[in-house]
This record gives structure tokens, C-alpha cells and sequence, in this order.
């Protein structure tokens, strides 16, 4: 009953009523008086008339919690529906929220105890102001400056209004408001900031208060970005902030605001008051926190210092990167600029990841700045570019640049050289080192990556090569001159072993060819002779892992060293032994990353050797791999394939492969050989497990010696099928007796691992072997019924989404040849996998990425196969497209969308073209703004676009000649098809979205139409709609922007390649050792 009466909004609401509703909502009740409550406010905020209530409700309530519920409805109104709104009840409005902001600010007490309520107030004001000012509200910002003169609360609470309006206008609005009102409220600021100014000088200077105070500094802070130089420099403005810096409480928001005078920009006019307002401030700061401070302990031991240190970092960063040249270029000011360099690296040892990302950052950027200088010196012109100077270059000038690069540099050589040992110091940890110390001090395995750790390991790194290309014999020096310290045991901890090492490798490839084999041989040496000298497991396990790291990192060296390398090679069998975790796991990977760059030293005879390493290896390859796990083994068995397949001699290749299956060989002859004699031998739990280890072996090879597998998968290859059709039979009738809990027993699991196992082999097989027709002849064929047809038989549940992904990749390699076998797959697999995939969105997620990527070889290889299938089951087809789009799964529908535009391209290239765009085009139209439009698709964004954009340019091209609408159903005979599709389109987003007008919508469509030959005017036109259209409004919409940044990744990627030793040499594939 009650619950009717607050419904009816044709009287004014029952506040007291209301106010308890909310009360039951916010916890008082009991869960279902909660869900019901919950229920009845629901439908109020949905009740378009409920706003004009509000007044009424903020009038009579006492609780916060009914305040707040009132204001959000208001909200709503305020973002969607207020310019529709009648101009009386918008002033109403309007009047009534300034009213009572001014009322109870105006006093202190109501102020303070009111203060959660007046700041939502001030929200609500701030979003009527971004529909209504300037235009419908002239006079506020006079308005609000002559009320913040009355009185002190009110001119704090004008303050914080102003801040959020600034906050608003300069920091929130992408995505939120079209770029022509962000551009007119801007100018509308800027037109009227002389007053907000004076009142802010006016507030420092005149008062007393310090909550005043620090609310002005705070609004200060907010518009010191974009407000017009003269404001700043032309005024006492920075003299009074500068006054203020020592004092305690203002200390932090002075700060800050300095900082944001310092991150300005705007040419060389005011660089005499930047000096200037440096030299002011680093006399301060010495007062403040003495030169001599230990920066990191202060840090460690004090709150109030640690927002302080953070803020600094933040002054001396900003005020550097845009106004460092200024300060170099006068001799008086040289001492205050390394002195505050100094204050910046003291706080960059400081122990917190946010200050040190922070210095890193600047350290990163002022670096790359005198490395490109020092690397562009034979390009003066670039060179004169980057330091600013505007100058015609004649030979002396470029004598001169020469001069004053060189002066440049020396005068921050001792700076860097600090800095190279900052880096040193603190090195973050590289992906490969997989052994840490835990919280308890004890080593272990890691496991879990963390992300932060390996972006500050990239930009250290990165920092480090350019410091080192700066000056190789300081970079070398420091580094062994830390190491020799570890040897010595005078500096000796596992912290510091690891930075050192961590940054030893990290410079891989930035030295010449002969000094880094100088100085690598002290390394290797020195950390060979720490491993013997040094007692302790855990120890040990820290040394070994950074000998394995090093080594890992150095391919160039290892491949002009045979001795050194074969010591390496010994020296990680030796670790294969070593059970401490992580050691036997650094010590595969590490093998597997060198014999990748060095895999032909291995197979040839070396000087004073008898055999090729290759076979003495082979020989003991029992012992090698006794103490390793089955995964250990298995990375091993890949990375002697790759020594293998460096090997060019057909007879030793094989030979060598031979010897390198035996074991797993006599271990499948002796389990096939029982089975002839006892199937029921291979039921056996144990016996499965030795038959999946076994195939995994054969994966692992395969995978690195490509087509020269061939002999050994012929070897096994049918007894595979015979082994895999006996399991699948298994499965299938264990399902079938237990039911569907029967497929989540382990034996079931184990027997499908196995049929998941052989199926990746063919699948590594045929994908890494080179294409050979008469490999896939001898391939394919087998496989139809023993994996084809035993996926049709099966029941879903024992269905291997595996045997699509197969067949993708047959297809992809062996192309148009796989023609004549696509009605087969289709028949295979098709319409089952439809029945499993298309029930809901959530079951078998395997399945259905694996179906579509299947689909897309067949549209794009194999598309006459597509022709060829009935209306029906095109239908089915184009269905299962449309339903991979709508999928929220990011590469499910981007799979589809990809598989889409493949299938109308060739569609439109066929004699079927009419027939099909008949069919489907309104269809997809539809479906493709409707995913474009809500929401929940926006990483599909490109692909959207590039559907649309083929469809209108599709209809305005005349290669559709018969009408895509229904003459039966449209009476109307349009002229053509582009009209038709312009008016269907236009009826079609209006319904979709009731808050535009038709103006609006008819425009988008026309300025489709008018783009389509233009892919970024197209596409820029659709992220415009989006962002006008409420849905998007509230929303971060970054993905729509994702394609933009993808070019400016492969840009950097270029850059980096030009560098010695920014991309490491193990990862730049023609490292490879050929």
C-alpha cells in the first residue's frame, strides 16, 4: 500500500514516507524489505516526472541518504533530458540549487556540518553549468566573485565550485562532450579569469584563515594549467606562492602548484622569471630540508616528510623537463641546477615505487636527450633541431654545436655517472630470473609475474644503454668494480648481486664487439669463481641464476667463444642436477635460449674436439635429463631438435634424431607391441600417463626441427590414430554409463589429454613443416575417420575442440588443395558444434574460437566450398557469424567480424552478389549497429566500421541491381538502393535512440553517406555520434581510439631498432645463428 502511495506522483511525494524507504534500503531492514525498497527507488528514479519532486523532498528531509537519492535523480535529468526541458523550470531549478548553496555556506557551522551535502550541490551546479553557461548564464562568474566577497565560508565554497568547473572543462570532458562546447567553455574561462584571479590574490594576501587559504591554493592549483601566462608572471602571483612555500601547512599545496607553473611551456618570453623563481626556491627548500638530509631514511621514518619528497620529486622533474637548457646556459646559475639534480637523485634511492617511477621517468627522458645529441653529432642539423637553435648551419656553427654538445655532456658527466649507479643499485628484475627471495628471506621459485616490475625493468634498461653508450669505460668500471666488492665479501648480499647482474645483462649488444668480450671474460670469470668460493644452498641457487641470466643474455659473445660457451653448456647440466626450485627450470630455459642463437657451433667438429658437441651430448643424454620433470625434459628434447636441425647432412641429421628418440621410441615399441597381444594393456592409468609423456616428447621436437620430423612421425603416426580411436571409444563409453559427471573423473581427463596430445602434434607438424603437397597427402587422408568422424560420433561433452584448430591449420597451410575435402569437415563438424556453441554464450568457450577461426580458413581459402552449400545451411553460416559478433568475448567477436568482412568481399566478387546482399544485407546492417551502439563492443570499434563502410560503399557503387527491399511488404518503389538504405538507416538509429532528434540522426547518416570513400572521416564520424549519444558519455572510450596507437607502437619499435643494444640481441630474430 504504502509503496503505491510514494509511486503516485500526482501529489507531492510522502517525505516521511520516502525517508524511510531509503532507511530500509541503507541497511535497517531485513533482506527482502531491503530488495523490495530497493525496488520502489528503482522505479521512482525510472519515473520521468519524479524531478519535479526534488524541490519539494531537499525541503522537508533531515536525511542525508533521501538528499543524496533526490539529487541523483536530478542528476540524471540534468545529463540527459535538461536541454528539453521548459526554460521556467530549468531557471526554477537553477535558483533553487544556487539558493541553497549560498545559504548554507553562508555560515560556519552549517557549513562544516552540512559539508557531504553542499559538495554534491556544487556537482549538481557544475553539470547544469556545462549545458547553460555561457549562453544561457552570462553573469555567473561575476556573480559567483561579488558572493564569494561576502563572506569567507562562502568564498571557500566558491573555491571548491570553481575548482570541479576547471576539473570539468579541462580534464573529464573527452568522451563526454562534443569537441565545439569543450572549445567554447574554455574560451568562456579564459574571457572571465581576470576576476577569479584577483580574488585569489586578494584570499592569499588579505586572509587569515587556513582552511580558506588552502582551498584557494587547491582551485589555484586546478587552473595553473591552461590560464594565460601574464595571470602567472605578469602579477605578484608567484611571489606570493614563493612566500608561502616555508610555511608548514601551505607547504604541500604550494608546492604543487609550483610545479604546475613549472610543467608550462610557451616559448623562451618569460625564461629571465623561470631562473628566477628557481633560484627563490632552491634557497627555500635548503632551509626546508638541508642539502645534507639522508633522503631516504627521512623518508622511511617520517609521514608528513613523505608527501613532501613526493611533491619535490614531482617540482624537480617538471621544472627540468621543459626548463633545464635555461638554467645550463648561464654560468651563476650551474651550482643551484646540480645542486637540485643532486636533491633528485638522493631522492631517487628513496624506498617507494612511486617516486622512484616518477625520477625514473625524468632520468629516462634527460638521458635520451644527450644520447640522441651525442648519437646525431655527424647530423648537425638534427642535432641544432633539438637543442632549439633556429640557425642556418654553416661549417663554424657546426664547430661550434660540436663544442657545446661536448660542454653539455661534461658538465653533466658526473651527474650520470651517479646515475649509472642508481641504476645499478636499484635494477628491477628481468622477465627470465624466475628464482626471488620471499617475503621470509628464503629463495624461492617465483610465481606470479608482476607486471609493474617488468615495465620499470624496460625503461631502466632502456635508461641504462643510453647511459652506457654516453660512456662505455664508466658503465664498465662501476659494474666490475661492484662485482670485485661481491668476491671480497664486502658487499656482498643477494639484493646486490642480483641488481649488479640483472644490470650486466641488460646492456647486452650497446658495447663494440671486442670490449664486450673484454670485459664479459672478467665476468664470467668472476661469477664462476664466486659460484666455488661461495657455501650455502640458497646461496648457491642466487649465483647460479645469475650466471644463467648473463650467459642467457650474451648470444654474440657465446658464438665467438667455443670454450666459453661449452663451459656454460656443462656448467647448466651441472644445474639440471641442482634440485633447489626454479634452478632446474632457469638452467632448461637458459639451454633453450643459447642453443636457439648458437645451434651451429653445436654440430660441427671444433678445434681439438673429436665429434660435434651435438653427439658427444646425445651420448649422455640419460644421465643429463635423470634428475629433471617431465616438462624439463620435454623443453630439452625442443632444444636439441633446434641443434638438429642446424645440421645440414641429411644422413647425420637423421641419424643424430634417431639417437635423440630412442628412449621414448623403445618405450612406444614395447606399449604397442603389448597392446597387440592385450588391448585392455592400454587401460592401465600408468601405461596412459607413459603414452602422453611420450607423444608431449615427440611435440616438443617436432616443434623445433620442423619438416626433418618427418621420419619419426611416419614412425609412429598410425599406431597414433589406432591408439587415439581406441581412447575416444573409451571416453565415449564411460560417458555414457556415468553420465556427465563421467567426463570430469581423471581417468577420462587423462584419456583426453592424450587425444589432445597426438592431435597438437600433427597439428606442430604440419604447421612447422615447409610446404610439401605430398606431406599433407600423406597426412590428411588418415586422419578423416579416425579424427573427422570420431568427432561427429562423439558425444559433445567428449568432443576435442582441438580437431577444429587441426583443421584450421591443414587448411591455412595446404590452402585451395583442401577444396574437394571441405564438404567433409562441413559435415564433420558443422552443424554439431552449432548445437554445442549456440545454447548460450558461456559453455564450451574452447569450441567456439576454434570453430570460427576454422571458418575464416575455409571463407578465405576455400570459398567456392561455401558457394557450393544449400540456403539453408548459408543460413546457418551467416547465423553463427552474427552470433560470434554479439559476443562480449573480445576474440571470439573479433574473429567473427574478420570472417564477416571476408565473406562479403568475396561475396561481392561472386555471381551470387545480388542473391546474397539480398538476403543478408539489412540483416547485418542491423546487427552491426547494434553491437557498434551498445556499449559492450567497443574493442570491435575498427571492425564495425570497416563493415559499414563496405556496405554503403557497396550500395552507392551499382553492383547491386535488384532492390534489397520487399516489394511486397514496401509499397513505396524508391529510385534506388541507396536511397532506400539512407531512409531505412535514418528509421532505423531513431528508434534506437528516442534522445536524438531527427535532424541529428538525419545528419549522421547523410555525413555517412558523403564519407564513405574516406576511412578516417567515416571513422571519425561514428566516434563523434557515439560520444554525443548518451550511452557512451559516461564511459572511458579508449578502444575507440586503439587503432591510432597501434601506429605510433611500430614507429617507437623502428626507433628502437636503430640503437645498438635497445632491442636485446636475443630477441632480434636474425641473431639467429644461421
Amino acid at each position: 500500500m504504502a509503496a503505491e502511495r510514494l509511486r503516485d506522483l500526482s501529489q507531492p511525494i510522502d517525505v516521511s514516507l520516502l525517508d524511510a524507504t531509503v532507511a530500509v534500503f541503507y541497511g535497517t531492514g531485513s533482506k527482502e524489505e531491503r530488495a523490495h525498497a530497493d525496488q520502489i527507488l528503482r522505479d521512482l528514479q525510472n519515473n520521468p516526472d519524479m524531478w519535479l519532486q526534488v524541490v519539494h523532498i531537499l525541503q522537508q528531509t533531515k536525511s542525508l541518504n533521501t538528499k543524496f537519492f533526490s539529487l541523483q535523480v536530478l542528476e540524471g535529468v540534468i545529463k540527459y533530458r535538461w536541454n528539453a526541458l521548459p526554460v521556467e523550470q530549468r531557471d526554477g531549478m537553477k535558483n533553487y540549487i544556487s539558493e541553497v548553496i549560498v545559504k548554507l555556506s553562508s555560515n560556519e557551522a552549517s557549513f562544516r556540518a552540512e559539508r557531504l551535502y553542499v559538495n554534491k550541490l556544487n556537482i549538481i551546479l557544475v553539470q547544469i553549468l556545462k549545458h547553460d553557461w555561457p549562453a544561457r548564464w552570462r553573469s555567473f562568474i561575476p556573480d559567483l566573485v561579488a558572493a564569494a566577497k561576502t563572506s569567507e565560508t562562502i568564498c571557500e565554497n566558491c573555491m571548491a565550485i570553481l575548482k570541479l568547473l576547471s576539473e570539468e572543462v579541462f580534464d573529464f570532458s573527452r568522451g563526454e562532450m562534443t569537441q565545439q562546447k569543450i572549445k567554447e567553455l574554455k574560451q568562456s574561462l579564459n574571457s572571465e579569469f581576470q576576476l577569479i584571479h584577483e580574488l585569489c590574490l586578494y584570499v592569499l594576501s588579505a586572509s587569515q584563515r587556513t582552511e580558506l587559504i588552502r582551498a584557494t591554493l587547491s582551485t589555484l592549483h586546478a587552473f595553473l594549467s591552461w590560464i594565460p601566462l601574464g595571470y602567472i608572471f605578469e602579477s605578484t602571483l608567484m611571489e606570493t606562492l614563493l612566500k608561502i612555500f616555508p610555511v608548514p601547512s601551505y607547504r604541500n599545496l604550494t608546492l604543487q602548484c609550483l610545479t604546475e607553473v613549472a610543467a608550462l611551456n610557451f616559448g623562451d618570453y618569460y625564461n629571465m622569471q623561470y631562473v628566477k623563481m628557481y633560484d627563490i626556491f632552491m634557497v627555500q627548500l635548503q632551509t626546508i630540508l638541508p642539502p645534507t638530509t639522508n633522503i631516504p631514511e627521512a623518508y622511511a621514518h617520517g609521514t608528513s616528510e613523505q608527501a613532501f619528497i613526493q611533491n619535490l620529486a614531482l617540482f624537480f622533474t617538471s621544472f627540468y623537463k621543459f626548463h633545464i637548457q635555461v638554467l645550463e646556459t648561464a654560468q651563476e646559475n650551474i651550482s643551484a641546477l646540480l645542486m637540485g639534480l643532486e636533491y633528485l637523485i638522493n631522492i631517487s634511492y628513496v624506498d617507494d615505487t612511486e617516486v622512484f617511477k616518477v625520477c625514473l621517468d625524468y632520468w629516462n627522458s634527460l638521458v635520451l636527450e644527450l644520447f640522441d645529441a651525442h648519437h646525431n653529432m655527424d647530423n648537425p642539423a638534427v642535432t641544432a633541431n633539438m637543442m632549439g637553435l633556429q640557425v642556418p648551419l654553416l661549417p663554424s656553427v657546426v664547430d661550434g654545436l660540436g663544442a657545446q654538445l661536448l660542454q653539455r655532456r661534461q658538465l653533466y658527466a658526473g651527474t650520470m655517472s651517479k646515475l649509472r649507479m642508481l641504476m645499478i643499485c636499484r635494477m628491477a628484475k628481468p622477465e627470465e630470473v624466475l628464482i626471488v627471495e620471499d617475503e621470509n628471506g628464503n629463495i624461492v621459485r617465483e610465481t606470479m609475474k608482476d607486471n609493474d616490475v617488468l615495465v620499470q625493468y624496460k625503461i631502466m634498461r632502456e635508461t641504462l644503454i643510453y647511459l652506457s653508450h654516453l660512456d662505455h669505460e664508466d658503465t664498465e668500471k662501476q659494474m666490475l668494480k661492484k662485482l670485485s666488492k661481491q668476491l671480497s665479501g664486502e658487499d656482498w648480499t643477494w639484493n646486490n648481486l642480483n641488481t649488479l647482474c640483472w644490470a650486466i645483462g641488460s646492456i647486452s649488444g650497446s658495447m663494440m664487439e671486442d670490449q664486450e668480450n673484454r670485459f664479459l671474460v672478467m665476468v664470467i670469470r668472476d661469477l664462476l669463481n664466486l659460484c666455488e668460493i661461495t657455501k650455502g644452498k640458497d646461496n648457491k641457487a642466487v649465483i647460479a641464476s645469475n650466471i644463467m641470466y648473463v650467459v642467457g643474455q650474451y648470444p654474440r659473445f657465446l658464438r665467438a667463444h667455443w670454450k666459453f660457451l661449452k663451459t656454460v653448456v656443462n656448467k647448466l647440466f651441472e644445474f639440471m642436477h641442482e634440485t633447489h626450485p626454479g634452478v632446474q627450470d632457469m638452467a632448461c630455459d637458459t639451454f633453450l635460449k643459447i642453443v636457439q642463437k648458437c645451434k651451429r657451433k653445436f654440430v660441427i667438429v671444433q678445434v681439438g674436439e673429436n665429434e660435434p658437441f651435438v653427439s658427444e651430448l646425445l651420448s649422455a643424454l640419460a644421465t643429463t635429463v635423470t634428475d629433471l620433470e617431465p616438462h624439463q625434459i620435454h623443453s630439452f628434447y625442443e632444444s636439441v631438435g633446434y641443434m638438429i636441425q642446424a645440421e645440414s647432412d641429411p644422413h647425420k641429421r637423421d641419424e643424430y634424431l634417431q639417437r635423440l628418440m630412442e628412449l621414448p621410441n623403445q618405450k612406444w615399441g614395447e606399449i604397442i607391441g603389448q597392446a597387440r597381444q592385450s588391448v585392455d594393456f592400454l587401460k592401465d592409468q600408468d601405461v596412459i600417463r607413459t603414452v602422453l609423456n611420450i607423444l608431449q616428447t615427440n611435440t616438443s621436437v617436432a616443434s623445433s626441427l620442423g619438416t626433418y620430423f618427418l621420419t619419426q612421425i611416419s614412425l609412429i603416426f598410425l599406431d597414433m590414430l589406432n591408439v587415439y580411436r581406441m581412447y575416444s571409444e573409451l571416453i565415449s563409453n564411460s560417458i555414457a554409463e556415468g553420465g556427465p559427471f563421467a567426463s570430469k573423473t581423471s581417468y577420462v581427463k587423462l584419456l583426453r589429454s592424450v587425444k589432445r596430445e597426438t592431435l597438437k602434434l600433427i597439428e606442430t607438424f604440419l604447421d612447422k613443416a615447409e610446404d610439401q603437397p605430398q606431406i599433407g597427402k600423406q597426412f590428411v587422408p588418415p586422419m578423416m575417420d579416425p579424427v573427422l568422424g570420431d568427432y561427429a560420433r562423439n558425444l559433445p561433452d567428449a568432443r576435442e575442440s582441438e580437431v577444429l584448430s587441426l583443421f584450421a591449420t591443414i587448411i591455412n597451410k595446404y590452402k585451395a588443395a583442401m577444396i574437394d575435402d571441405v564438404p567433409r569437415i562441413f559435415e564433420a563438424v558443422f552443424q554439431c558444434t552449432l548445437e554445442m556453441i549456440t545454447k548460450n554464450f558461456e559453455d564450451y568457450p574452447e569450441h567456439r574460437l576454434k570453430f570460427f577461426s576454422l571458418l575464416r580458413a575455409i571463407a578465405t581459402h576455400c570459398f567456392p566450398a561455401l558457394i557450393r552449400l544449400s540456403s539453408q545451411q548459408l543460413k546457418l553460416v551467416m547465423d553463427s557469424i552474427i552470433w560470434a559478433f554479439r559476443h562480449t568475448e573480445r576474440n571470439i567477436a573479433e574473429t567473427g567480424l574478420n570472417l564477416l568482412l571476408e565473406m562479403l568481399k568475396n561475396f561481392q566478387a561472386s555471381e551470387f552478389c545480388n542473391q546474397f546482399y539480398r538476403t543478408y544485407f539489412l540483416a547485418i546492417e542491423q546487427e552491426i549497429f547494434a553491437v557498434l551502439t551498445d556499449t559492450f563492443h567497443k574493442p570491435g570499434f575498427k571492425l564495425h566500421v570497416l563493415v559499414l563502410e563496405h556496405l554503403f560503399c557497396l550500395v552507392e557503387s551499382g553492383l547491386l541491381t535488384e532492390p534489397l527491399w520487399d516489394a511486397a511488404t514496401v509499397p513505396y518503389q524508391y529510385p534506388n538502393n541507396g536511397m532506400f538504405v539512407r531512409e531505412y538507416t535514418i528509421k532505423l538509429l531513431s528508434t534506437s535512440f528516442p534522445n536524438m532528434t531527427a535532424a541529428e540522426v538525419t545528419q549522421f547518416v547523410n555525413g555517412l553517406f558523403e564519407s564513405r570513400n574516406d576511412l578516417s572521416t567515416f571513422k571519425n564520424h561514428i566516434r563523434d555520434f557515439l560520444v554525443q549519444s548518451k550511452e557512451f558519455s559516461a564511459q572511458d572510450n579508449k578502444d575507440l581510439y586503439s587503432e591510432e596507437a597501434a601506429v605510433e607502437r611500430e614507429r617507437e619499435r623502428q626507433r628502437m631498432l636503430s640503437i645498438p643494444g635497445l632491442i636485446a640481441p636475443n630477441e632480434i630474430q636474425e641473431m639467429l645463428d644461421s
